[in-house]
């Protein structure tokens, strides 16, 4: 199914047709956002714009399509196929993932219970973030994650919108298919916000390779001990790593003869450095290579690639 077809099909029948009206490139389109009695705004290549009731991109607020509450309403019926329940769990999460692995995000009154999220209710706002695969911008990182054709603990260093998902995910289906040089290697994913195979019904609807099984929806120090006993990988990737617990399961999971693949959220080695939950993965050399992200605004371009020593073993171009 056509991306287009795949977003068409969980509109409101009036947001629907504003959409279909759009003249857009659906592979440059990145969010769709509905805020109740708000203009309607689209995220396009990174820049905003609201539309018009005729579908087109304008840059005033008020020559926008207000949305209007039965617009949520319908719009939340086609994308729980008319029974929220059955989604609680994801719901709890803030997101619910659809097909073509485009993920919707969630707002509303939280309610509570002993200190967790039960539920959402009355959700008056949705996001809506187009699921985009770049298979192949990981090819050109390959050879600095193997070292004797060994795997090497990897970390991903990126600030928020760096392009770091994107990029483990290509790594993840790489080193899953494996190429004339290397073999393929079971590969545990363990994907707490569906982000990396971006599963719809249990099914990875991205590429993450071959020999990859995929935790949807769980906790990633959960998961990555959940792995080692039931799939015995070879790897295991997780994406943005932050909590003391991420960081002992992942210790665990190195001491267990398991390669790790991880994300964290940064501007350097240093910085990672600087936080003291994550110190230690900087300062025990926990990870033997570090895959630092630009993060100016060209998703997925790599600045530079450090080995333990802090020995630059790559440059990006400028």
């Amino acid at each position: 199914m056509e991306k287009k077809q795949e977003i068409l099909k969980i509109l409101a029948a009036r947001i629907r047709e504003i959409v279909s009206r759009m003249s857009v490139d659906f592979n440059e389109l990145n969010e769709i956002r509905l805020r109740v009695n708000e203009p309607f705004i689209v995220l396009i290549g990174g820049k905003e714009y609201f539309v018009s009731d005729m579908g087109k991109l304008v840059g005033q607020a008020e020559e926008g399509y207000v949305v209007k509450p039965r617009d949520i309403k319908e719009t939340l019926e086609y994308i729980s196929s008319y029974s929220l329940y059955a989604y609680e769990d994801e719901i709890r999460q803030g997101f619910i993932t659809v097909q073509g692995g485009h993920r919707v995000g969630l707002a509303g009154k939280v309610i509570l219970e002993q200190g967790k999220v039960k539920s959402v209710r009355n959700i008056s706002f949705i996001n809506i973030r187009m699921s985009h695969e770049k298979k192949g911008c990981g090819e050109e990182l390959i050879p600095y994650i193997y070292e004797d054709r060994d795997i090497c603990h990897t970390l991903i260093i990126s600030p928020p919108g760096g392009g770091k998902t994107t990029l483990l995910r290509d790594i993840v289906r790489l080193i899953s298919d494996g190429d004339d040089k290397h073999i393929g290697l079971n590969v545990g994913v363990v994907d707490e916000r569906s982000e990396i195979g971006a599963a719809y019904m249990g099914v990875p609807q991205n590429d993450v390779g071959i020999r990859t099984d995929v935790l949807d929806c769980c906790p990633k120090a959960l998961g990555m001990l959940m792995m080692i006993r039931s799939m015995s990988p070879a790897v295991i990737a997780v994406d943005e790593i932050g909590k003391r617990e991420d960081v002992d399961a992942l210790a665990y999971v190195m001491n267990c003869g398991c390669k790790m693949i991880a994300t964290v959220h940064g501007n350097s080695i240093e910085d990672i450095r600087n936080k003291p939950v994550l110190r230690k993965l900087i300062e025990e050399k926990l990870f033997t290579r570090f895959i630092v992200l630009a993060g100016d605004g060209k998703p997925g371009r790599v600045d530079k690639v450090f080995d333990e020593r802090g020995t630059v073993l790559y440059q990006g171009e400028a």
